[in-house]
């Protein structure tokens, strides 16, 4: 009987915004992870898992602790999970990581996908014409305004999270598409900055594959889908490439 060789492939998914109000996106992410998932050799969550995340004191919670445990279990069946902080789950720690079997990386990470140098970002750090936002991303990511923060009452927390994400979304309204997507020349220095590999990120929100011709070298740049409450899509890699794929 002729054996069957099946190529290594790994998945990578970013703005699933899982909040607890919607629960559909948790169902989406289970059934992902038990069917697409797998027998990958590697899942990458590159940001903004959640909608907020106020800290790794809220794991005891039970819905937080069910998105855990569906990660653990991924884990021990054979597929090693990476994250990457996103906008919107920068507090994310160490304790949430143990809990889940996930690996923390640092953004960007420059990786060996399949036999491809790719570069991994959340994506948010090349939209530099968005200037409130890269404001707003400073002061949050600062150590000491991140201590300050999860030291205040959890329904405080929730109260500033649920205001700044308001404003948030008043704010894009007033925005161009063009401010809130990736800037070229930010994408460009970091493609040189590594070597011109592959690129993959998320945050922008609009899922395709661009093509940069850079001093000489073509890299792909891969933009990954949000999720919502009637479609899933992540982006699946192996040694031939990589190609979007949805439910």
């Amino acid at each position: 009987m002729q054996s069957v060789t099946t190529q290594p492939f790994s998945l990578l998914i970013s703005d699933l915004h899982l909040r607890e109000s919607d629960p559909s996106i948790f169902e989406h992410l289970q059934s992902v992870l038990h069917t697409h998932a797998v027998g990958a050799h590697a899942l990458y969550v590159l940001g903004d898992l959640f909608e907020y995340w106020l800290g790794d004191d809220t794991l005891d919670h039970p819905w937080h602790a069910a998105i855990c445990r569906a990660f653990a279990e991924r884990a021990e069946a054979g597929t090693q999970l990476f994250f990457m902080h996103g906008n919107r789950d920068f507090l994310l720690g160490d304790a949430f990581a143990k809990q889940s079997r996930m690996t923390l990386l640092t953004d960007p990470t420059l990786v060996n996908l399949h036999g491809t140098p790719t570069l991994l970002l959340h994506g948010d750090t090349l939209c530099t014409d968005d200037i409130d936002y890269l404001a707003f991303r400073r002061q949050v990511r600062d150590t000491t305004w991140q201590r300050w923060f999860v030291s205040r009452p959890l329904d405080e927390r929730i109260a500033m999270a649920q205001t700044a994400r308001a404003q948030s979304q008043a704010a894009q309204h007033d925005k161009t598409p063009q401010i809130t997507d990736v800037n070229n020349a930010a994408v460009e220095q970091m493609l040189r900055q590594h070597h011109y590999p592959r690129m993959i990120h998320g945050h922008t929100h609009r899922p395709m594959c661009h093509q940069h011709q850079l001093d000489g070298h073509l890299c792909e740049r891969w933009v990954l889908p949000d999720w919502r409450t009637d479609q899933t899509g992540w982006l699946r890699c192996d040694m031939t490439g990589c190609r979007i794929e949805y439910t």
